[in-house]
């Protein structure tokens, strides 16, 4: 059974959950308001399955509801955020805000994100740049869950990498990815079930290759591309972490659950202003080109788009939350 909400009384309803849970009024709207686009978007693994977990650190102190990001303007294109070990969504919100300015000044910008915590769907960060006429890269490193490619003790986390450039109607093309071949996420729930994985996504403790999602998460997860995924997680790590004096993947704590200190994660974006370089008309012009290439096979479709659509079933029929699912937001929000 379902329950039908649309999506202002979805992110009030998380919003007041948040609200009970030792965040404040601003915070609670910013997480709210991210992880509700997770769930439209069909990005659950980032929505509201996080709710209980995230609740539960900001009761615990792990992660200040109350922090309010700090922004300093290091350079003319560097911004260094530091999220004060609080939600990494009010630290997106300010570069999301800020760094535009910055890009069309320069023509390149960056802003590195400090102690930090779980960021959700990165390429909705991206795309919010896209949508004010930028091409947008971004980092982020997670708690650790892949070994070096050879290796048998994890060293990175699933380390995601995003991509979003502007696009005809407002509909950026965005690429979203993790560095590892699964979540750890999907193994989690695999193991809850007593189901097995397939093979080629895990090691278990000893490093040999598992299809128990038990032994899997005493194991480590595998990397896209083998060792050139693995090497790709180094570079998001360097990003992410060297360049933000941030927690390393194996320096981090859990963001599912309240154990230890903050994860202080770090999380790297990049703002490009084509006018700096060929200019908007021109770079509108040649990536319109690259994009209709995908209209004319019947197969293909433009990284990102597929979310334009459900945003605008959501927008009609509202979401369908799962009966327990909404019955524990409302729980939360009541303040038990």
């Amino acid at each position: 059974m379902t329950t039908t909400f649309s999506q202002d009384d979805l992110v009030a309803l998380v919003q007041r959950a948040f609200v009970a849970s030792n965040t404040s009024e601003q915070n609670a709207w910013s997480v709210a308001e991210a992880l509700v686009q997770a769930e439209i978007d069909g990005q659950k693994g980032h929505g509201l399955s996080r709710i209980q977990s995230y609740a539960l650190q900001s009761r615990a102190g792990k992660v200040d509801g109350f922090a309010l990001p700090q922004v300093s303007r290091r350079r003319p294109g560097a911004l260094l955020i530091d999220a004060m070990n609080g939600f990494a969504y009010p630290a997106f919100q300010a570069a999301v805000d800020q760094l535009p300015a910055c890009a069309r000044e320069t023509g390149i910008a960056a802003a590195a994100i400090t102690r930090s915590h779980h960021c959700g769907v990165l390429g909705w960060h991206a795309e919010r740049i896209a949508h004010q006429g930028l091409v947008a890269l971004a980092f982020a490193n997670t708690p650790a869950a892949m070994a070096p490619w050879g290796g048998t003790r994890r060293l990175f986390g699933t380390n995601p990498i995003a991509f979003a450039a502007p696009n005809a109607d407002d509909r950026p093309a965005v690429v979203d990815l993790a560095l590892s071949k699964v979540a750890r996420g999907t193994i989690l729930t695999a193991a809850q079930k007593g189901e097995p994985i397939p093979d080629g996504w895990a090691t278990n403790a000893d490093g040999k290759p598992t299809t128990n999602a038990e032994s899997a998460l005493k194991g480590t997860l595998l990397p896209i591309g083998d060792a050139k995924g693995a090497a790709l997680a180094l570079m998001v790590e360097t990003l992410a972490v060297a360049l933000t004096g941030s927690n390393f993947a194996f320096e981090a704590s859990s963001f599912f659950d309240d154990a230890g200190g903050p994860p202080g994660v770090g999380q790297f974006i990049v703002a490009i202003d084509p006018d700096g370089f060929s200019g908007a008309s021109i770079f509108a012009k040649r990536f319109g080109v690259l994009a209709e290439q995908f209209d004319q096979d019947p197969g293909a479709r433009l990284p990102g788009t597929r979310r334009f659509a459900l945003r605008e079933a959501a927008a009609s029929n509202g979401l369908e939350v799962d009966d327990k699912m909404a019955r524990a937001i409302q729980a939360l929000a009541d303040g038990r």
